[in-house]
């Protein structure tokens, strides 16, 4: 039997259209988004098919949208892989996809869950404001060190993402002038992110109370399989260790290059990038040139999955 290892795209992979080839195609996909738009009392499926991108991509609706659709997408090959899969990660709300798929938790708990957490993360963004910004081409302990330098306010590592690709995070000053350091530091680039508050960093702790309130109203059980939780790059197989985990995440680094590395330790023979885009596939490679994922989040991927 091939061993299954699962990617979960995280925020910043939602695009206007994803998910209406396959509610489209498919009748259960179409009950499930009108079965989220019930949930969140929300056009969930309108904003996702049509738009206006401004819409979709606040973090509020973005971060649900992108749960549905990897949601979605697992339904259509679930059946053929689910006693398959050996471990899974998602990025930043991703974390959230990939205990959804694996059973700790529900759809409908999933989804209020998510759309808190994002209203939580755009309300602190708006207290106080903050931003990110990608360094390419430097070591972790070198931006680690340029952010300590960095003295006009907070700045720190919150997305390893891959060998070379750093995302640093903070007060907008902070931010800046860490960049200002990397670039003489000699970073090939600094890509200042469009966000809306300086996400897996300590200004996010305003909205920890609340999402930590929100985790505790959701019934969770044990996961089908292992989640390699952002924060620790350990696996997670109970639902106390999930709660703590998703919580920490908030206000912790995403360590996407150690969660990956833990995840090949299960010698997965088979990967796959379940939701939008391809982001995370990318990223596998660039961690270990010897894996390689398919993506399932549109109909070629699913016809490419089932002809495979």
């Amino acid at each position: 039997m091939t061993s299954i290892a699962l990617l979960l795209p995280g925020q910043g992979s939602q695009y206007v259209g994803m998910g209406r080839d396959l509610a489209d195609a498919y009748p259960r996909v179409r009950e499930i988004y009108e079965q989220a738009d019930e949930i969140l009392q929300t056009p969930l499926s309108r904003l996702s098919w049509e738009g206006p991108a401004e819409e979709l991509t606040a973090t509020e609706n973005a971060q649900p949208a992108i749960l549905l659709h990897s949601f979605a997408a697992w339904q259509l090959v679930r059946s053929q892989i689910e006693d398959q899969v050996v471990v899974a990660a998602g990025h930043s709300l991703g974390e959230f996809t990939a205990h959804l798929l694996a059973g700790t938790m529900e759809l409908p708990d999933a989804l209020r869950l998510v759309r808190r957490r994002g209203q939580l993360m755009a309300r602190s963004g708006s207290e106080r404001p903050g931003t990110m910004s990608a360094i390419i081409g430097l070591e972790p302990a070198a931006v680690l060190e340029i952010c300590e330098r960095a003295d006009s306010g907070v700045v720190v590592p919150a997305n390893f993402n891959a060998p070379g690709q750093i995302v640093i995070s903070g007060d907008v000053p902070a931010v800046e002038q860490a960049g200002q350091i990397a670039a003489a530091e000699g970073a090939k680039r600094v890509i200042p992110l469009t966000v809306s508050g300086a996400f897996h960093s300590p200004l996010m702790e305003v909205a920890a109370a609340g999402l930590r309130e929100a985790l505790d109203d959701v019934s969770m059980g044990e996961p089908l399989f292992p989640v390699v939780a952002n924060a620790t790059a350990q696996e997670v197989s109970s639902p106390e260790a999930a709660r703590q985990t998703l919580l920490a995440q908030l206000t912790s680094p995403v360590r996407w290059v150690d969660g990956v590395r833990i995840m090949c330790t299960r010698e997965p023979e088979r990967w796959l990038e379940i939701g939008p885009g391809r982001v995370l596939s990318g990223l596998l490679r660039r961690i270990d040139r010897s894996q390689k994922a398919a993506s399932v989040g549109d109909m070629d991927g699913v016809e490419a999955f089932t002809a495979a």
